[in-house]
């Protein structure tokens, strides 16, 4: 018995090398634990709120160990200023009041982030010698201190009250659903919400169910699968041929898609299961014929934090032509620095900046340009092809490895490795046919399945849940794999 208590209370502690994460076995025991514990006190504010805050506390300190005290105090900080926010009346008070909240949000974000980033560049323009600062990156530190940020800028813009209580705050930026790779919640969306407390509807609750279903078909079998062969292209950019190349770029344009928006499926529908909603993350972004669309579907939330905190106060489109395509884009070149301290991430963040600016300098020949079939494929192959050439930058351990893949690809294709390929990866063709097929479908033949799954007897439910539950034993790695927007 003893060694029994022992073993739990190992899996119980932080461990490096096992965050605990919503594909995990660890979680879904402690989730179907708590539950019950959290339907109980749900109707009391207060005995939900504190009960809530202490999982998702747990939850980031299994994910990032003693870095859950920096959340802590983040959240105590911006509390405070929030409040002393309201009570003063001098514009320039007000506003030294919101440079220091964001200054103190960036500033922890910056040195865990960026410190070695800016020391290697530094240390390259003075030719020094180098040795990186010991820094370990807090999992989700990026998604809430952007929350934090767009929380003391709505209280400035009184587009929210501040919570009364700083326990209330801390539920916000601390819900563990959303905590380490969002979606990124707004307060003015969330806190209502909790103010309310309204208890989750029976159709909410099955279509929460649902979401986790495809969110773990998504993450849990296709992402994971296909990213074994993907590693291998990425790992050895100069071993295989260009097609086996451009397979591997196409694999990882479908496995970042299924990792992250599984993640979100998985977070919005435990938040449903709970009684609250997170908003929609990813809205079939490869059906986009065009960048500015791509990025009006591809992690909604994000953008539309740069376009209302970053974009828009840049000045947007209110000062003339030259100066859209200029905040067009800086937001992005800042949106693609946010995903990683590497000049990879810059570049594509830069280009997807130009390729948003050179559409929107086209946008007045393209309406003239008939909407026909035709037409339509080659604008979301055009896209396709310029969304997913950039994703190798992204993923690519470092910039030479990202030239190497694109001009292996462009120069030695190989037409005769097509068959074999196909043959010898059969289920993984098959794994990215499913993906590819679900996004050409219609919207609403999608939404349709996720409402018949609602409203079937518990079943059809069942055999549901069992057959996924089966699926993930049969194409389960020998390790859990972590979502990729955990490095964020």
């Amino acid at each position: 018995m003893q060694h029994i208590w022992e073993n739990i209370l190992y899996h119980l502690q932080y461990r490096p090398d096992a965050p605990m994460i919503f594909s995990s076995a660890l979680f879904w025991c402690l989730f179907i634990v708590v539950m019950p514990l959290y339907a109980m006190i749900k109707r009391s504010r207060t005995q939900m709120v504190l009960f809530v805050v202490a999982f998702s506390l747990y939850f980031y300190y299994k994910s990032s160990g003693l870095f859950f005290l920096l959340l802590v105090g983040t959240s105590l900080v911006d509390w405070t200023l929030s409040r002393l926010l309201v009570k003063l009346i001098s514009i320039a008070a007000r506003r030294l009041c919101v440079a220091v909240s964001i200054i103190t949000s960036l500033s922890v974000l910056v040195y865990f982030k960026y410190a070695n980033f800016f020391l290697w560049n530094w240390n390259q323009m003075v030719e020094g010698n180098f040795q990186p600062l010991d820094i370990i990156l807090p999992v989700g530190i990026s998604f809430y201190t952007f929350q934090s940020i767009s929380y003391i800028v709505d209280v400035y813009k009184g587009k929210v009250e501040p919570t009364a209580r700083w326990i209330d705050y801390i539920f916000f930026l601390s819900f563990f659903p959303a905590l380490v790779a969002g979606p990124i919640v707004r307060a003015d969306y969330f806190l209502p919400q909790l103010r309310n407390n309204h208890p989750p509807l029976k159709a909410e609750i099955y279509w929460g169910f649902w979401l986790i279903i495809v969110g773990i078909l998504k993450k849990a079998i296709i992402a994971d699968y296909i990213c074994q062969y993907n590693d291998l292209i990425f790992a050895e950019p100069t071993g295989y041929t260009g097609f086996e190349s451009l397979m591997g770029a196409i694999g990882y344009t479908v496995q970042i898609y299924c990792d992250f928006s599984g993640y979100s499926d998985m977070a919005i529908g435990i938040a449903l299961i709970m009684g609250f909603r997170l908003g929609i993350n990813f809205n079939f972004p490869y059906k986009s014929r065009n960048l500015t669309d791509f990025w009006r579907r591809w992690h909604i939330s994000l953008s539309s934090w740069l376009r209302d905190y970053l974009y828009i106060p840049l000045g947007g489109n209110r000062k003339g032509t030259l100066r859209t395509y200029i905040n067009n884009f800086l937001t992005m070149l800042i949106g693609g620095l946010w995903h990683g301290a590497a000049w990879k991430f810059v570049f594509w963040g830069a280009m997807h900046g130009v390729g948003l600016a050179v559409h929107k300098a086209c946008h007045p020949w393209l309406k003239r340009i008939p909407d026909t079939w035709p037409v339509k494929a080659v604008s979301w192959s055009l896209t396709m092809l310029y969304v997913s050439m950039l994703w190798v930058f992204f993923r690519a351990n470092d910039w030479s490895d990202a030239w190497l893949i694109i001009h292996n690809i462009f120069t030695n294709f190989q037409s005769a490795t097509i068959m074999p390929f196909f043959q010898a990866r059969a289920t993984w063709a098959i794994m990215m046919g499913i993906i590819i097929v679900t996004h050409a479908l219609p919207t609403r033949w999608v939404s349709a399945i996720g409402r018949g799954f609602v409203r079937s007897n518990w079943i059809i439910k069942l055999v549901v849940f069992i057959v996924t539950v089966q699926l993930v034993i049969e194409f389960m790695s020998a390790e859990v794999m972590p979502f990729i927007y955990f490095q964020f």
